[in-house]
């Protein structure tokens, strides 16, 4: 019987650092990056990285799949927290602010991936933050604070469309906008003065 034998703490050393580099490299100058360059900045020879991403169609696509990771991390995370007591819909907008924010900075990462042909979704990661947004949504309904009509494909709609080039203060305005689409809540105004006449 032949033994897997773990990987050496150099090798997952190196790959960590070359998926960071890739982030930070392809972030700021898109999917004409050089291989050279991501593995200068990560700090190892290119032959180093061509061993773990013989492509750079392979390392994009890591790199892609490793946001996916976080984001069903995130949304367990969050599903988590509302089995212990939580109230949905603070998880629900707490972890649409803290995605787009994250989202924010792997947008061109993202856009190299489409045009490198990569192989975007782990189905089993993304499959399992599905399960955890959808239960988040079914409890908020259920408390009465999420819409009846809104679904998993709703929050995937907005995390695909959100304007994660514009500034903090776009992006916040936007969440705003989203959540008084997606809650039974009107947005909080100011009752400490009365309106003008």
């Amino acid at each position: 019987m032949t033994r897997t034998q773990a990987p050496r703490a150099d090798a997952v050393r190196n790959r960590k650092k070359i998926l960071d580099a890739a982030r930070e490299q392809i972030t700021r100058h898109g999917s004409d990056v050089g291989m050279d360059e991501i593995a200068a900045t990560a700090g190892v020879a290119v032959g180093t990285l061509y061993r773990h991403f013989p492509t750079k169609k392979d390392l994009v696509t890591a790199v892609v799949n490793e946001h996916i990771a976080h984001v069903t991390e995130a949304a367990e995370a969050a599903r988590a927290r509302q089995e212990a007591g939580s109230r949905a819909l603070e998880e629900v907008t707490g972890l649409l602010a803290r995605l787009i924010e994250e989202t924010a900075t792997n947008h061109a990462v993202k856009a190299a991936a489409h045009s490198l042909g990569a192989d975007l979704v782990d189905k089993d990661a993304k499959a399992r933050g599905a399960a955890a947004l959808a239960a988040l949504i079914a409890a908020g309904q259920a408390d009465g604070d999420i819409h009846q009509d809104v679904t998993v494909n709703d929050i995937f709609l907005l995390f695909s469309t959100a304007p994660t080039d514009q500034s903090p203060a776009d992006r916040a305005r936007w969440l705003t906008l989203v959540l008084t689409g997606l809650t039974t809540h009107n947005r909080a105004t100011d009752t400490s003065q009365p309106p003008t006449p």
